[in-house]
């Protein structure tokens, strides 16, 4: 326990310090009222376009590394990052980068969890979950990867849980890799969506403006779509 102890405020130092750099050199550079103008918002838009005509790959390299970071050990959800990697790195290349990110992030978090927090998570959460450690059991590889799919469960807590299986770290890697893939192809999308509306809006654009563009609405209501069948999925998944 007093491990554990520690651990958590390793994770909560860093995270504070890595909070608290990021603010200074973000509040050293620009004022309150620049950083919520919308002529900022479209300015940094299209700096990252040409950066990304001139510097693909430096720039899907270091969004990589942010990623990676912002999963472990920064303990950082998907959805603002995906919603990021569309709008800094459109639709196609953000996927690819995000996924990427977020798998090795999510591995790297599991590996650190199998390590140091193995006993705990038994402790507390084993019970809970004890139907599937049974099926996982039958074909680790396929119930990992219905269990990226379905979600349901905090994204931190769903990197560390299958400690409690004993999974294999490529098992892991790839379920996640292929798992994550839908909702974050619609994240993405979304994102990309925000970038053609700021691009093609010299003024803040209306909500309106943002809900009937296709490039948001349409990738929006997929995804509505895809939460309604993955929670009925994961009635049958967790159920004993």
């Amino acid at each position: 326990m007093e491990k554990i102890k520690k651990i958590k405020l390793f994770v909560g130092l860093l995270y504070l310090l890595f909070i608290g750099l990021f603010l200074y050199f973000l509040f050293s550079k620009y004022d309150l009222d620049q950083l919520t103008s919308y002529e900022f918002i479209k300015d940094n838009i299209n700096y990252f376009s040409e950066l990304k005509k001139t510097n693909k790959f430096i720039l899907s390299i270091s969004f990589l590394l942010i990623t990676i970071i912002w999963v472990f050990p920064l303990l950082g959800f998907g959805t603002p990052i995906a919603l990021l990697g569309g709008l800094i790195l459109g639709k196609w290349l953000g996927v690819l980068v995000v996924v990427l990110g977020l798998s090795f992030g999510a591995t790297f978090l599991y590996i650190f969890g199998n390590y140091f927090l193995k006993e705990f998570v038994r402790e507390k959460f084993l019970n809970k979950f004890q139907n599937l450690e049974k099926k996982f059991k039958k074909s680790e590889f396929y119930y990992l990867l219905f269990y990226r799919f379905c979600g349901g469960i905090p994204w931190q807590l769903s990197c560390i849980l299958p400690v409690i299986f004993n999974v294999k770290i490529l098992n892991f890697f790839f379920a996640t890799l292929i798992g994550i893939v839908p909702q974050i192809f619609l994240m993405v999308s979304i994102g990309s969506g925000l970038e053609k509306v700021i691009n093609n809006n010299l003024e803040t654009p209306r909500m309106l403006d943002l809900i009937t563009s296709k490039d948001i609405y349409f990738p929006l209501i997929i995804f509505v779509c895809l939460l309604i069948v993955t929670i009925y999925l994961r009635k049958i998944f967790y159920k004993e």
